[in-house]
């Protein structure tokens, strides 16, 4: 079971098993637990993206001032957890992404896997832009140690900045899955790489989080540095 320890914007509580998911999600809730999750829906406003209601505009807005909804008015069922190793073709993103949003009134996608086809990202925001849903972006670290989660990082940090309308669809970066439990990193390099990132991406106002196991964080002293960073920078 997955759970979100770190979630800057609570976006997804989604179930992760370690296996292809595209599935709606066992629960979903945000930091401030109330008694709420029995809506179907947010009272997140239509003015904001990315709102049941809201419209997405002709043309790429000039700044993100006012664009996003108020995480804390973002809560009940959100979205799904979307497996990519598959690497799915623009077309059917497209029609996977559209029918999160119009059949089950999803406002987000959690990226889960990997895709290392030239252009994907770019293909994620074509078709998250084209839905009006978010994206959680996702490092992939996988679970045998190697190093190729460096050249993802490189390639999606590169996407994130060349693409226009990628920092109006993606919510947060994450760094996983796992790479903590999965040993891949120590602490204090996730450490470092969460700095790294969270400067790469600052002209892009997109928020860097941490997806892995709570068991990885029973070390008290560790859990505290890793949350002070992701929270206060």
């Amino acid at each position: 079971m997955w759970s979100s320890t770190i979630v800057v914007l609570s976006i997804l509580a989604l179930a992760q098993c370690r296996r292809p998911i595209f599935e709606i999600s066992e629960s979903t809730r945000t930091v401030v637990v109330e008694a709420l999750t029995h809506n179907k829906h947010s009272k997140a406003l239509p003015g904001c993206f990315p709102a049941l209601g809201f419209k997405m505009p002709v043309k790429v807005p000039s700044s993100l001032d006012n664009w996003w909804c108020d995480p804390s008015e973002e809560y009940a069922f959100v979205g799904f957890s979307y497996e990519v190793t598959e690497c799915q073709s623009l077309t059917k993103l497209r029609r996977h992404f559209l029918d999160i949003r119009e059949r089950f009134d999803g406002r987000y996608v959690r990226l889960y896997g990997f895709c290392d086809r030239i252009g994907f990202y770019d293909d994620v925001v074509d078709a998250a832009w084209r839905a009006g849903i978010g994206v959680q972006a996702l490092i992939w670290f996988g679970f045998d140690g190697g190093n190729e989660w460096i050249g993802r990082r490189d390639t999606l940090f590169a996407a994130l900045h060349a693409n226009p309308k990628a920092k109006f669809v993606t919510r947060v970066l994450q760094f996983g899955s796992e790479p903590l439990f999965d040993q891949v990193l120590t602490p204090y390099q996730l450490i470092d790489q969460v700095n790294l990132a969270k400067a790469n991406l600052s002209s892009l106002h997109i928020p860097v989080t941490v997806s892995d196991m709570a068991y990885s964080f029973r070390d008290v002293r560790i859990f505290s540095l890793i949350t002070h960073l992701i929270i206060y920078g």
